[in-house]
């Protein structure tokens, strides 16, 4: 007998949360589709996870920063006759710095890969969650969604609109067997701290694992929660701590946060993952 279909397709999968959720998911007897920038990377993941789980893997590489990356992993399921029943949109990058002295490319690079791209996945394949009448997506945000974030502010707030927009539509098809929920964690011991030029930021010695950030995302998914912490201090803090603080006290604190050489106050800050 065949076995049910539980295939998940995870963007981001060649390292860090990705990665993690990769592994859970096939120690699950799940199959996946693993999506990523780097092919040599994506195939040693696939032939590990196959011959340790005996599941199926199948790798698309694609670098999400690319308009139309979403509609060509899209048509490569479709073509190879892949039911996607979980959607995690992992990937995801950051920067550090002024605004204004920022390439502008880099910011719209980050906008494509943390908005558009996550949203393009979503529309793609959440009409069939909704026609079968199950499915679950798993969006990876950040504490940093809750707050305005200086010398992360496009970052910030492309984790705001993730965090938004997972919970809206999670109202939307919640009469349809789907379900959809934030993973929202702190600092995330990751790639994310170089490849956002964040080295020398206090805040990333507090990091936590990729692993138990992620063991915390798949449960909180396979629960349907709308919004997942990864830590209760960082849940009571953002839910009932900073909502009464005044915006500018709230803005001061975030930029120092983000500050080369700082120590931050434990709970403020924002994750991120790659």
């Amino acid at each position: 007998m065949n076995k049910p279909s539980n295939t998940a397709l995870i963007t981001g999968a060649s390292s860090g949360i990705g990665l993690e959720l990769a592994k859970i998911h096939a120690r699950q007897g799940g199959d996946l589709v693993l999506v990523a920038r780097s092919r040599d990377k994506l195939d040693a993941l696939k032939l590990a996870l196959e011959a340790a789980h005996g599941i199926s893997a199948t790798v698309i590489a694609e670098d999400l920063a690319k308009p139309g990356a979403a509609q060509r992993i899209f048509e490569q399921t479709q073509a190879q006759g892949l039911v996607i029943d979980v959607l995690v949109n992992n990937a995801g990058f950051g920067g550090h710095g002024l605004f204004h002295e920022q390439r502008l490319a880099d910011a719209q690079a980050m906008m494509q890969v943390n908005m558009a791209a996550l949203t393009e996945l979503t529309h793609a394949f959440l009409k069939g969650m909704v026609q079968r009448q199950r499915g679950r997506i798993l969006n990876v945000s950040s504490t940093a969604s809750f707050m305005p974030g200086p010398l992360q502010a496009v970052y910030y707030a492309t984790k705001a609109y993730v965090t938004s927009f997972t919970q809206a539509i999670a109202e939307e098809v919640a009469a349809h067997g789907v379900t959809a929920t934030a993973l929202c964690p702190g600092a995330v011991a990751t790639g994310f701290v170089a490849a956002g030029n964040l080295q020398g930021v206090d805040l990333w010695k507090q990091a936590k694992s990729a692993q138990s950030v992620a063991q915390c995302g798949y449960d909180a998914m396979q629960r349907g929660e709308l919004v997942a912490f990864n830590e209760g201090r960082l849940r009571f803090m953002l839910n009932w701590i900073v909502p009464l603080l005044p915006r500018k006290v709230v803005l001061k604190m975030s930029r120092q946060a983000m500050e080369k050489g700082n120590d931050m106050p434990a709970g403020l800050h924002s994750g991120g993952t790659r």
